[in-house]
């Protein structure tokens, strides 16, 4: 339906309302404080204009590419127009109508460009958090009342004008509302498809004459060597397996940068799309994350502001250097081989100097150097070691200097805990051997030194 064209007399004035013009509402005016618009006052007005708007010929999408105004559009709205609160979620109208959310979302921009729908508050779509749907409110284009006539007054002078109400018509835009109206009424739906499921399928080809024998007598009897042989496969299979995605040149970009940011430390707050760009040589090359990882760990880690800034430094000529798949190997395993050790050197050495975590190995410590020193203490203060200490270390029993040192081989805090209490060092390397007490001292200097 065609637009009238030239110039349209109004009604209550008797003046001529000029040819309208495009029909295409900027992204500013798309909220509802900004409409020139009328608020439809119910569903089935409000598919009128919809009607209108796509047999006007007066709207023309700004996008020049995807789909174009037409009956998907007029499905997504008549669902739209069924709801209570327009607030209809991309993935909820896409599920319901079974099109993709992208297309939902094209119908939409032309259902807000047409001026058929506004803002009411604009949904979010931050990573991370609950998304909302935006809320619309159904509104009928200034053009609409225009072309058919239509005379509203504003009730209240203080409300906006959005408000409007209609309350009559032109006499020449009463025939052009009825079509409207039919159109309206009738539910629009998607198009099945014209190719039947049967095709081809049919069980007893039909022949012309009046011949009283079966015409399936002629068709040719399969041999018995095809039937119920288990050799033939089935040509629609119950269970396929899902095909695996191969990942292309910027998906494996993508890959590795999101390995990269959970694995190496100073990159976890590093975008993803700006990590990508900047390993895009070696990601190319075929680099794996712990490749990438250990030529990074040639250099100590570092405390930057622009963590990708830095790695583009470092990685430059990268993919030049490491060349071969078989240097990265060896690269490799030279990387896990050290840090394999200095983990294990941190296990070693890493002790704190707090004694024994134990309460039973304190227990026999206490027994231990009581038994071994009697330490007296005079009037100033001053710590005095017994002489007849050393005799008391060959009173103990053997197995509880076993016992001891097994102790302190596990937990070289006990050495350090004898040492503070008042026993010598010649006592201790007696007590517990010399490579006891020299580890306990070069973990000492060590630890000092930290």
């Amino acid at each position: 339906m065609s637009a009238p064209s030239g110039d349209i007399p109004c009604q209550r004035t008797g003046t001529q309302v000029p040819e309208l013009a495009a029909l295409r509402v900027p992204s500013p005016r798309q909220w509802i404080d900004t409409t020139t618009g009328r608020i439809a006052p119910d569903p089935y007005s409000w598919m009128q204009a919809v009607h209108w708007v796509g047999g006007s010929g007066l709207y023309e999408p700004s996008r020049n590419h995807g789909p174009k105004w037409g009956p998907t559009t007029v499905l997504i709205a008549q669902e739209m127009s069924a709801l209570t609160e327009c607030r209809p979620g991309v993935s909820y109208l896409a599920r319901k109508l079974g099109m993709s959310e992208r297309t939902v979302q094209y119908h939409l921009d032309m259902l807000r460009e047409a001026g058929l729908l506004v803002y009411l508050s604009k949904g979010t779509r931050l990573s991370g958090r609950i998304r909302q749907a935006s809320v619309y409110e159904r509104v009928i284009p200034v053009e609409f009342d225009q072309a058919l006539g239509i005379r509203t007054v504003q009730r209240d002078e203080t409300a906006p004008a959005y408000t409007r109400v209609p309350v009559g018509i032109a006499e020449q835009g009463r025939k052009l509302i009825g079509k409207l109206a039919k159109k309206a009424a009738r539910k629009v739906r998607r198009k099945r498809s014209r190719t039947p499921k049967n095709a081809g399928l049919d069980c007893t080809p039909m022949q012309g004459g009046t011949s009283t024998v079966s015409s399936t007598g002629d068709l040719p009897l399969p041999s018995e060597s095809k039937l119920a042989s288990g050799k033939k496969s089935s040509p629609t299979p119950k269970h396929q397996k899902p095909k695996t995605r191969k990942l292309n040149k910027v998906g494996r970009r993508h890959q590795l940068a999101r390995e990269l940011i959970a694995t190496v430390p100073w990159l976890a707050n590093a975008a993803s799309p700006r990590i990508a760009w900047v390993i895009r040589h070696v990601a190319d090359a075929g680099w794996t994350v712990d490749q990438v990882r250990a030529f990074l760990a040639l250099a100590a880690d570092p405390n930057v502001r622009r963590p990708s800034a830095l790695l583009a430094h470092r990685l430059k000529g990268a993919h030049l250097l490491w060349d071969t798949k078989a240097k990265r190997d060896t690269a490799v395993e030279a990387w896990r081989d050290s840090q394999a050790a200095t983990a294990q050197r941190h296990t070693e050495w890493h002790i704190e100097q707090t004694g024994p975590s134990s309460r039973a190995v304190q227990r026999q410590f206490t027994a231990a150097v009581e038994a071994v020193a009697a330490v007296f203490v005079d009037d100033s203060r001053s710590v005095l070691v017994d002489a007849e200490a050393e005799i008391a270390l060959e009173d103990l029993p053997r197995d509880v200097v076993i016992d001891m040192r097994a102790a302190a081989e596990a937990d070289p805090g006990l050495i350090f805990a004898a040492l503070s209490s008042g026993m010598s060092e010649r006592d201790a390397r007696r007590l517990y051997t010399n490579a006891l007490v020299d580890r306990a001292l070069r973990t000492e200097k060590r630890l000092a030194h930290v």
